[in-house]
């Protein structure tokens, strides 16, 4: 007797584990059809929702006040460019002031080569000159060295 009803049970347990895997089976059947069908609806009437209508209409609203926006700031931007003028200035060289004309001046001249260094000739002419001065300090004496550098121009 005991063995019967062992068998019995198991037989039942072994038939609810088949039914319940073709209920499981059966479901996601289902849930596959539902979701093929609701596929196939909205290729043929397209979405039917009207709040995703209502969504895309005030996408393009707020599209079409951003673009005004847009344009009306490059406008502003454009009338502003147009009425400012600006003037163009020079920047103020740093300049100091020169040295007394009391104080004593050494001349020192840094030679110039004698030949043009581009195409070797050897007739040149004094352009000009550059004279940089320095104040050297002498404990209780004081001079200035103006240094000397001669330009020339190839003739």
């Amino acid at each position: 007797m005991i063995l019967a009803e062992r068998a019995a049970r198991r037989e039942a347990q072994a038939l609810a584990a088949r039914a319940q895997a073709l209920n499981s089976h059966s479901d996601v059947l289902i849930a596959r059809l539902r979701l093929e069908i609701e596929k196939l609806k909205r290729e043929i009437h397209g979405s039917r929702s009207e709040r995703k209508a209502r969504l895309l209409q005030q996408m393009e609203l707020q599209l079409e006040e951003l673009e005004a926006d847009a344009s009306q700031d490059e406008l502003a931007a454009e009338l502003t460019a147009r009425s400012s003028t600006v003037r163009a200035f020079e920047r103020k060289r740093p300049s100091r002031k020169p040295f007394p004309d009391h104080l004593p001046r050494e001349r020192v001249v840094i030679a110039a080569p004698r030949n043009c260094p581009c195409c070797g000739s050897g007739r040149l002419a004094k352009l000009g000159e550059d004279i940089t001065e320095t104040l050297e300090v002498i404990p209780r004496q004081w001079k200035v060295i103006q240094t000397v550098r001669e330009k020339f121009t190839c003739r």
